[in-house]
C-alpha cells in the first residue's frame, strides 16, 4: 500500500511531506498501488512503545493468562501503541516465573492483526527499598538476588528487558557489575544518595524508573540520583506524563536536564485504565481509581489509569513539550533503550510498517497498521 499527503514523522525527528510505501509486514522504497491511503489531515508517526506499564481494559499483566494478556494487548493497539513491554509488579519468585512463562508463550504465539506485538519485560520488582516501596507490596520486597534473577532470565527466554534495583540495598553493586550486560538496569523505588547512584550508573545500571517517582528529590545540596542520571549521559530516564504524577513544570525540568534523546514516556497504567471509576487490585494491593487518579487505600498514587498515547497528548496540550519531542519520546527512545529501534521505532526502510496516523488537531488516532495490517 500508499500511504499519501500525511506529514510524515521522520528518521530525523522532524515531519516532511512524503509518500510512505508499505510491502507485507515492512516500510519499504517502492509498492504496488493497490491500495493507497488517504493521509490528508494528518501526522504519520510510528507506532508507540510503552515500556512500563502494568495493565489495562480490566486485566493486570500480573494475571499471567492468555485471556489477561490478549486483551491488554487488544486495547494498546486500538490506542496506537504497537508494542509493549510490561511490568511486573513485587511477587514470589513463583508468580514472577509464571508471569514470564505466559509472557513467553504470548510471544511464541503472536501473529499481528488484533493485538500489539510483546517485545519485552519490565521486571520493576522485587530488588527494591522498602523505604521507597510506592505501591509495591512489602511482603516480597527483597535483596538483589543473583541466582533468583537468573531463574526469572532463564524463564523470560530473552524477554526480559529491564529490571528495578535499589542501589544501596545489599548485593545491588555486584548484581549491577553481573547482569548489565544481559539486561537494562533501572534505578528506581531507591532512598539512594547522589554517590550510590553515581556508583551504580558507572557499574552499568543505565535508566531510570519514573523519575521523580519513588526516588529522593533534586536539590541543592543533596541532588540525589536525579543530578547523578543528568551527569551521566548513557542514562534514559522514564516520566509519567498523565498529570497527575508530575507537574509541568517538573516535566519540562527533566527535559532541561536530560535532553530529548533521553527522555522516555510511560504510562504506568494498572487495570483500571480505559475503564469506569472504581475499586481494582495492583499487585496484590487495593486501588481506588476516580479519573485518571489512581491511589491505594492509604492515598498511596499506584500507577496511572492513562494509556501512553493520552499521556503524550497531555505532555503537548497541557505540559508545552513540542510535538516532535513527544513522539521521540514514545517511540525512537524506547525502542533504543531496550534494543528494539533495528526493528521499530521509526519509519524507515526495511522496518516494520507498525505506524500510526493521527488527526492533526486533536492528535487522536484516525488509522493504527502493525505490521502493514490495518486494524
Amino acid at each position: 500500500m500508499i500511504i499519501k499527503n500525511a506529514s510524515v514523522f521522520n528518521e530525523s525527528f522532524h515531519f516532511e511531506d512524503k509518500d510512505v510505501y508499505v510491502n507485507g509486514a515492512y516500510i519499504a522504497d517502492t509498492a504496488s498501488k493497490d491500495t493507497c491511503i488517504d493521509g490528508t489531515g494528518c501526522y504519520l508517526i510510528p507506532g508507540l512503545l510503552d515500556i512500563h506499564f502494568h495493565g489495562c481494559a480490566g486485566y493486570d499483566f500480573c494475571d499471567a493468562t492468555d485471556e489477561a494478556l490478549y486483551h491488554i494487548a487488544e486495547y494498546e493497539l486500538k490506542n496506537g501503541i504497537t508494542s509493549i513491554c510490561p511490568a511486573s509488579m513485587t511477587l514470589s519468585e513463583a508468580e514472577l516465573i509464571r508471569i514470564c512463562k505466559n509472557a513467553v508463550s504470548y510471544r511464541n504465539t503472536w501473529k499481528p492483526g488484533h493485538t500489539a506485538n510483546l517485545c519485552g519485560i519490565n521486571l520493576e520488582g522485587p530488588f527494591i527499598s522498602m523505604e521507597k516501596k510506592g505501591a509495591q507490596n512489602p511482603y516480597f520486597i527483597k535483596a538483589p538476588d543473583s541466582a533468583m534473577f537468573k531463574r526469572l532470565l532463564d524463564a523470560g527466554d530473552g524477554l526480559i528487558k529491564l529490571v528495578t534495583i535499589a542501589p544501596e540495598t545489599e548485593n545491588a553493586m555486584d548484581f549491577i557489575k553481573h547482569f548489565s550486560s544481559e539486561v537494562r538496569i533501572s534505578i528506581g523505588h531507591t532512598n539512594c544518595d547522589y554517590e550510590t547512584a553515581k556508583k551504580a550508573f558507572r557499574f552499568g545500571a543505565s535508566h531510570m524508573t519514573h523519575l521523580y517517582n519513588a526516588m529522593p528529590g533534586f536539590s541543592h545540596r543533596a541532588p540525589g540520583p536525579i543530578a547523578a542520571g543528568m551527569d551521566d549521559s548513557k542514562v534514559t530516564p522514564e516520566i509519567i506524563c498523565d498529570g497527575i504524577h508530575i507537574s509541568p513544570a517538573a516535566v519540562r525540568a527533566a527535559f532541561a536536564l536530560f535532553g530529548e534523546e533521553r527522555m522516555i514516556f510511560i504510562s504506568d497504567s494498572m487495570m483500571a485504565t480505559g475503564m469506569p471509576d472504581g475499586k481494582y487490585s495492583l499487585g496484590g494491593l487495593d486501588v481506588i481509581v476516580k479519573g485518571n487518579l489512581a491511589t491505594l487505600t492509604d492515598g498511596t498514587l499506584a500507577g496511572s489509569a492513562t494509556n501512553l498515547m493520552e499521556c503524550m497528548r497531555i505532555a503537548v496540550k497541557q505540559m508545552q513539550i513540542p510535538l516532535e519531542q513527544a513522539i521521540r519520546c514514545v517511540t525512537a527512545n524506547p525502542a533504543k533503550a531496550i534494543g528494539e529501534y533495528e526493528h521499530i521505532g521509526s519509519i524507515e526502510t526495511g522496518k516494520y510498517a507498525d505506524l500510526v496516523l493521527l488527526d492533526k488537531e486533536t492528535l487522536k488516532p484516525v488509522k493504527v497498521f502493525i505490521h502493514g495490517i490495518e486494524i
